[in-house]
Formats: C-alpha cells, sequence, structure tokens
C-alpha cells in the first residue's frame, strides 16, 4: 500500500493549494521513491512527495468490477463479473452483504437512494430488485429482455423502472408487480445507459447509434432526439435541477473522447464541450455544489484518469491519473464530499474533495502497476 501526497500550486498573483491522497493496493512492480519540483508553461509548481504505507481493505469480488452506485451516504453497491452484488461501507473498507442470483456479470447498478434497496442488470437479460434489509434473494425480478441488459434507471417516486438493451429496445415497468408496462424500440438503438430526469416524466438514453435520445416515460414515446454525434455515446447523467444533461463519447487516441454539455430546456442545445482525455470517457457526473466552488464536472476514461472539469468553460481543473489501473468505468458521488470511481481491476475507489483537496481511499486491492499522480 502506498500514500502519494501531491501539492499543486499556482503562480503569483492567485495561490491554490491542494493537498492529495492516494490509497494503492499491492503493486506488481517495483516504484521509485521520490521527490521532484518543477514549473510548467501553464503557470503551474508541480511538487511531488515521497510515498508511505498505509491500510489495506478486504476485496469485496473475486473477479472483474463493472459498476459502482451510491446507496447512501456511508454505503454503495458493486456489481462485477463474479456476478455478484455487493453492499459496501466505504467509509470502513467492510463488506455489510452480498446478493447472488444473477447467472452472468452484473452490467448495471440503480440505487433508491438513501433507502436499502437497488436494482441490478446483468448480461443474463434479467433485472432484479434488492434489499439490504431483507434476505439475500431477489425481492423482485423483471424478465423481457432478450440480450443483455445496459441500461437501469428507477423514476424519482421509486414506482416505475426503465431498462434498456442491446436489443434495441426500452421496457418500463411498475416496481411494486414486476409487470412490464410498456415496450418501445428503435431500429440499431443499441442502449449504452439510461438517466431519468429529475422531478420529470422524462428519461434520457444514449446510445452505440451515436445518438442521445429523450423519451416521456407517459406512453414510452421519443420526444426529442439530439443531433447525432461522431461517436457511440456511453453515458449520460442529468443535473439536480433538471435543466442539463452531459454525455460521453467513445474514442481513440484523442478523436472523440469528449464530454457534452446540452440544455434539457426548450432550446436543448449543445452547451459546452470538455476535450482531453485520449481514450473512450466511459462516465460523466455533475459534482454537487458541495464539491466544488463553482459548477462542474467528472469524467473517467479508459486512460486511466479522472478529470475535473469548469462546466462553464470547459477548462480542465485537475486530472487523476492512475496509471496502470486499467480503464476507469464508472463515477458515483458518495456524500457531500465524496465520489466513489472504479476499475476493471478488481477496484473501487473513493475520493474525496473538500476545497481543494483530494483524498483517495482504495476499497479493495487493485492490481495497479504504478502510483498515481495529480496533473493540472
Amino acid at each position: 500500500m502506498l500514500l502519494l501526497r501531491c501539492h499543486l500550486k499556482r503562480a503569483l498573483p492567485q495561490k491554490v493549494s491542494c493537498r492529495f491522497c492516494a490509497v494503492m493496493g499491492k503493486l506488481q512492480s517495483k516504484f521509485k521513491h521520490s521527490t521532484y519540483k518543477y514549473s510548467r508553461p501553464d503557470g503551474f509548481i508541480e511538487e511531488k512527495i515521497q510515498t508511505k504505507a498505509f491500510q489495506e481493505y478486504s476485496p469485496a469480488h473475486v473477479d472483474t468490477v463493472s459498476v459502482v452506485a451510491a446507496l447512501n451516504s456511508d454505503l454503495c453497491v458493486s456489481g462485477g463479473k463474479d456476478k455478484t452484488a455487493v453492499a459496501y461501507n466505504w467509509r470502513t473498507g467492510n463488506v455489510v452483504k452480498r446478493f447472488k442470483g444473477h447467472e452472468r456479470e452484473i452490467t448495471k447498478i440503480a440505487c433508491i437512494y438513501k433507502s436499502s434497496q437497488f436494482f441490478s442488470a446483468s448480461r443474463d437479460k434479467m433485472v432484479m430488485m434488492w434489499d439490504l434489509q431483507s434476505s439475500s434473494q431477489p425481492r423482485q425480478q423483471f424478465s423481457g429482455h432478450t440480450m443483455v441488459v445496459t441500461g437501469l434507471t428507477v423514476s424519482p417516486d421509486s414506482s416505475q423502472l426503465c431498462t434498456g438493451s442491446r436489443d434495441n429496445t426500452l421496457l418500463l415497468w411498475d416496481v411494486g408487480t414486476g409487470q412490464c408496462a410498456e415496450r418501445a424500440s428503435v431500429s440499431r438503438n443499441l442502449v449504452t445507459h439510461l438517466c431519468w430526469v429529475p422531478r420529470e416524466h422524462y428519461i434520457l438514453q444514449t446510445s452505440e447509434d451515436k445518438t442521445i435520445r429523450l423519451w416521456d416515460s407517459r406512453g414510452l414515446q421519443v420526444a426529442h432526439t439530439f443531433p447525432t454525434q461522431q461517436h457511440i455515446q456511453t453515458y449520460c447523467e442529468v443535473s439536480e435541477d433538471g435543466h442539463k444533461c452531459v454525455s460521453c463519447s467513445s474514442g481513440f487516441e484523442g478523436e472523440g473522447c469528449e464530454a457534452t454539455l446540452w440544455d434539457l430546456r426548450q432550446t436543448r442545445s449543445r452547451i459546452c464541450e470538455y476535450r482531453g482525455h485520449f481514450q473512450t470517457v466511459a462516465s460523466c457526473i455533475f459534482l454537487p455544489r458541495a464539491l466544488a466552488s463553482m459548477p462542474a464536472i467528472a469524467t473517467s476514461s479508459h486512460d486511466c484518469k479522472v478529470k475535473i472539469w469548469n462546466q462553464d468553460t470547459g477548462a480542465c481543473l485537475f486530472t487523476l491519473s492512475l496509471d496502470g489501473s486499467g480503464p476507469l468505468t464508472s463515477l458515483a458521488v458518495a456524500d457531500s464530499v465524496s465520489l466513489l470511481c472504479r476499475n476493471k481491476c478488481y477496484a473501487s475507489l473513493r475520493f474525496s474533495l473538500r476545497a481543494c483537496s483530494f483524498t483517495f481511499t482504495l476499497l479493495e486491492p487493485s492490481c495497479c502497476s504504478e502510483a498515481s499522480t495529480l496533473e493540472r
């Protein structure tokens, strides 16, 4: 285990000091402890300090972690290739409960926030509802797709569930009865993600056909289709006020690899783009105002980086590089000052932003080959 601290300071006239701590799993290659300080053309002075050992947590999964989501301010739920959903206390590093029922890899998790209930979707074409306060058996099962379920979102009042699949269909479910209420299909609409708009009847959806669609759950009809993008749209999220949404795309060597901010109100036009990743951007989220002094967005990518962006200007505020960690494919807000991030190396990471302070905690041992670095 390694603890790495980096300090990032802006040259005069304005000084900004950032503290960063990373708690790593076992390293499979040697890490050279070093201290260096240098200036960069953008006016920043970066300083890296020698690392030291830190606590190691027990693993929650025995295979690749696919997704992580926040259940409440203390607990997160992760799903993986081991077909298991795990409720995990990220503050203590302890597994709370394991849920088994799927026959193949879990692809999506959707939580009813601040409750004990969550949903899991899988490559076995099934969606299951679980309750932390009841048995480890599924409380409800939803069967109707003919291919892997790749989209999952619950309505603001928790009465409805919407699922999407690579079978080009969206299904709307009654949570109480487990019955399918509506079905819609669009040719070549291979769903990648779904997100319910807060306090509205609308559902946002991204697709491998490079489009973003807004669905009206009342009849499950397409209400709006955003301009077709150049690359596969991998993920989407809606702001807390429901006025904006952000999507992200696939790409390689900097081609594509962007996140895009959209207006969800009358104009439904593109507001801003966030470019700087070099591989597929797999997740994008709005940061709560408690996490930043300005409206901000976080993205994670297959290039092993998490980036924090100024939502209004598109400027990259910080980059966390987890070199050797594998693709970073899921981000979630844990509480008012913490984010959860997971990669494909059996690991979920927790990091905290308080003012200009970053604290990263590894929830599960990682197969990373190098230590993390913070860069502007």
